[in-house]
């Protein structure tokens, strides 16, 4: 499985819970007391459990979109990230396909003793985040298509989505449509297109732009004032997208409310990193090519990336 850039001793990977959490003060004991040693011992492993890594996993680079989110938010934690490339795109596979895989790609997330797992794609936090959460014992965050703020903030009661071709037909999205904006007008649109374009690290330029532009074409002439990007991967096409749909329409995507949720669970288990002068590690995984992966994840996030293979 994969290699470490730490030596650390093993621990376990169970999160922190409340019942686990000192009910006493360090001084509430003689020094001897054994109940002293016993909270001493609890509370060197919850800063242990601290120190851990999040885990992102995406099928391939759009995760790092999310990625650059959460390093905002959580600029101390260490992450590790885990883009499934050897199998993407998911879009077109069986729900019990993208499960298993997804299984083994979180299993060996959680072998590099992660904290906390954000799973920074909608087709797969869909098809299989309840399954995870129910065979896992560690906190996972999904992404959810900002359905909810661009029914906010539409002006003329018209909003479009694009996603992937199985997220936009999937049951969870309409669900959130007949909760969130059951008195708007939503438009939907597929585009696995614009997916296999940042795969390949094309982000820009005429032909991207014009991609885009047959992709949101079908929004677009229903006129309508926000677009959600339904797919972890479309953020990366962002200038692009806001030249196509013009001025007057709003782009809304879920990265920055997929960082806040995080910060919210990690805060609740007591698992937020404290601020360090050593900086954040981040370590960036792909079961596909190495060095395409890596010059991907370097147009992406914008600074230098060296990426590793492992099987799953």
């Amino acid at each position: 499985m994969w290699g470490s850039e730490r030596e650390a001793e093993t621990r376990h990977v169970y999160p922190a819970r409340d019942s686990e959490r000192s009910q006493h003060g360090i001084n509430d004991y003689s020094k001897d007391d054994p109940r002293n040693r016993v909270d001493r011992d609890k509370q060197a492993f919850i800063e242990d459990r601290q120190h851990a890594p999040i885990g992102v996993f995406d099928t391939g680079a759009g995760g790092l979109t999310v990625l650059s989110a959460l390093r905002q938010e959580l600029p101390d934690e260490h992450y590790i990230y885990f883009g499934d490339t050897a199998h993407c795109p998911y879009g077109e596979r069986s729900e019990d396909d993208i499960i298993e895989l997804v299984q083994q790609a979180i299993r060996s997330l959680i072998e590099q003793e992660v904290k906390l797992i954000v799973v920074a794609c909608n087709t797969v936090s869909q098809a299989a985040l309840s399954t995870l959460r129910t065979t896992f014992p560690i906190p996972f965050v999904g992404v959810v298509p900002a359905v909810k703020p661009a029914a906010r903030a539409t002006r003329c009661g018209r909003i479009g989505i694009a996603a992937t071709n199985r997220a936009i037909k999937a049951q969870y999205l309409r669900q959130l449509i007949e909760e969130f904006a059951s008195d708007i007008h939503v438009s939907t649109v597929g585009c696995p297109e614009l997916v296999m374009l940042v795969e390949r690290g094309e982000l820009d330029g005429p032909m991207v732009e014009e991609t885009v532009r047959q992709n949101f074409q079908p929004l677009l002439s229903k006129e309508v004032d926000v677009i959600v990007l339904g797919c972890t991967h479309f953020p990366a096409l962002r200038p692009a997208i806001e030249r196509v749909v013009g001025k007057h329409v709003q782009v809304i995507d879920s990265g920055a409310a997929i960082a806040r949720r995080t910060r919210t669970v990690l805060d609740s288990e007591g698992l937020i990193h404290a601020p360090s002068t050593d900086g954040a590690h981040l370590q960036v995984w792909c079961s596909g090519d190495p060095s395409s992966f890596s010059q991907v994840a370097s147009k992406i996030l914008g600074y230098p990336v060296i990426a590793r293979q492992t099987r799953i």
